[in-house]
Formats: C-alpha cells, sequence, structure tokens
C-alpha cells in the first residue's frame, strides 16, 4: 500500500429483520469480516450496518457506503432467496450502474456442490462508481464457499473501477492480476 493511501474501506451489510431486532445475534457479518480477514493481506477498514429486510433502507445504505464512505468494496449478507422480503437483489441492481452476473452464476455453481436448494439463490454482484456490491447468502458456511470462489477476481476488478488497491494473503487465497 502506498504510503500516502488511506486504508481501504469495506462495508458489509448485513440483511435480516430478525437479526436487527436483535432476536438473535448476526452471525453472519461476522462471518464476512472474519474471512475478509483471512483473505486480505492489506490493512482495511469494516464498515457494519444491520439493518431489516426492507428494499429503500437497503438501497439507502448501499448508496452510502459507495457514495459517501467511498467503500471499495459492499459485502451484504442475507434477503436472496425466494421469499417475499428477500428484497437484496432488487435494491442492488436498483443502486448499480453496472450488474456483474458471473458472481452470481459463479457462487451459486460453487454452492450446488453441496445443496441442491442453490438454484434458490439470487445472489448478483455490481458496480457503482468507484465501488464492487457482492450480494452473498445468509449462512456463514455458504458465504465462506461463495467468497472462496469469487474472491480471486475481486482485487482486479476493483483496480479497474480504480478504487483502492487490495492485496490479498497469498498463503490462503490467490489474486489473479493479469501480468503488465
Amino acid at each position: 500500500m502506498n504510503p500516502s493511501q488511506s486504508i481501504p474501506k469495506i462495508g458489509i451489510v448485513s440483511i435480516s429483520d430478525r437479526a436487527s431486532k436483535g432476536i438473535y445475534e448476526d452471525i453472519s457479518g461476522k462471518a464476512i469480516q472474519d474471512v475478509l480477514s483471512l483473505f486480505l493481506k492489506t490493512p482495511w477498514q469494516a464498515i457494519y450496518k444491520l439493518i431489516p429486510d426492507e428494499q429503500k433502507l437497503i438501497e439507502q445504505v448501499l448508496i452510502n457506503l459507495c457514495d459517501d464512505e467511498k467503500c471499495c468494496l459492499i459485502v451484504t449478507t442475507g434477503g436472496t432467496g425466494p421469499a417475499k422480503r428477500d428484497v437484496t437483489p432488487e435494491a442492488t441492481e436498483k443502486v448499480c450502474e453496472k450488474i456483474l452476473p458471473g458472481f452470481g452464476e459463479m457462487m451459486r455453481a460453487e454452492s450446488l456442490k453441496f445443496v441442491p436448494t442453490a438454484i434458490l439463490s439470487r445472489q448478483t454482484a455490481g458496480i457503482r462508481k468507484q465501488s464492487l456490491i457482492i450480494n452473498l447468502p445468509g449462512k456463514p458456511k455458504s458465504i465462506k464457499e461463495c467468497l472462496e470462489a469469487v474472491f480471486p477476481a475481486v482485487p482486479y476488478c476493483i483496480d479497474l473501477i480504480e478504487g483502492d488497491f487490495l492485496e490479498t494473503n497469498e498463503d490462503v487465497i490467490k489474486a489473479f492480476r493479469p501480468k503488465p
């Protein structure tokens, strides 16, 4: 990391009606933070939000994390299933300038190795300004599996949108960047 560069911010948004009401602990948001701490060599700052499944609120939080907080990466968990209140992909698509369907395709393909219900998941990814937003499922085991599947492409994607430089811990996961 360039000494004049600030510490990259990464948004972690846990979307759950029940966890946001304190009915149970948000273990999914912590799972994201744990996996990213394992994957990233670059020091980074987490901007954590725990919110209910409300599309307008999800949109507002994503916009704030991109436009005001300047997060280079935002990872959401929850709200990606077929239930009526699952609206995270709709909120993500609404705020993004570009959708990256390959992320969702890859995550579903990986999850299908473990559970046949992975075809019900609607996670996606997109770009807003200099931020990459990735929707993950809600279960901690699935979070790790899905991030392992797509994370090799994440740092280069952030490079391409002129976001912060993220270096991975290559003993754990190796990012792909084309040779100059």
